[in-house]
């Protein structure tokens, strides 16, 4: 799954980049709340952690801003304030969640796993190709009911490439997908991933085809 990530905190937004990118998902992270208004309109992540406290508009103003103009993506709000009357005012402003700093990891991750399970695209969380079949909100891979063994960077890779039902996948987007937007890390690790998971795949007829230059296609061996 993308995130948008919106915390002025350094420290804070690195400490929680790297447990949710553990967890297997591409996390983008913003620290101005004016970028991250930009940068939310065209960006297709799937949720969105929003600190209140933000230089340029702040975090309530951007929710509003983001539900005024249709947006239902799932946002937690993240602050400092604790009082009844803050929840309650960044709920009605249109968070699906609110945490109080300080907070537990562990909290954060079950709270995002939570909202996974709610997103509108829920009747299509389990997606199947060949003899494959992937469960989005469990982010598990199974062939027969059995699981297939895949580390949580290649499986992002996977459920990038099956998500985009056959289209062609750049490197760059796999790249994004898999650690998040502008990320250090160098193109060829992505070829290095779907090298393992096409040999992974291969026995349950599905392979992934290169386009030298464009990309990758997940695609369904042709039966012979």
């Amino acid at each position: 799954m993308r995130i948008t990530l919106v915390e002025d905190n350094l420290s804070l937004a690195k400490g929680i980049a790297y447990r949710l990118q553990d967890a297997g998902h591409g996390v983008d992270m913003l620290h101005d709340g004016t970028e991250a208004e930009a940068f939310l309109r065209g960006d297709p992540t799937d949720l969105i952690i929003l600190d209140i406290n933000l230089p340029g508009t702040d975090g309530l103003t951007l929710l509003k801003e983001l539900r005024a103009r249709g947006d239902t993506r799932p946002v937690i709000l993240l602050t400092a304030r604790a009082e009844t009357e803050d929840r309650v005012i960044g709920l009605d402003a249109g968070a699906d969640d609110y945490l109080i700093k300080p907070f537990e990891m562990a909290e954060l991750e079950a709270r995002v796993r939570a909202l996974s399970r709610r997103r509108p695209e829920a009747a299509r969380s389990v997606q199947t190709i060949g003899g494959l079949s992937f469960d989005a909100a469990a982010r598990s891979l199974t062939a027969e009911g059995e699981p297939i063994d895949m580390p949580r960077r290649e499986l992002a890779v996977f459920e990038c490439l099956l998500s985009a039902d056959g289209r062609l996948v750049s490197k760059t987007a796999l790249l994004d997908y898999a650690y998040g937007t502008g990320a250090d890390v160098e193109e060829q690790v992505i070829e290095v991933y779907v090298s393992r998971i096409r040999a992974r795949i291969k026995p349950y007829g599905v392979t992934i085809k290169a386009q030298r230059g464009l990309g990758y296609q997940l695609l369904e061996e042709a039966a012979r």
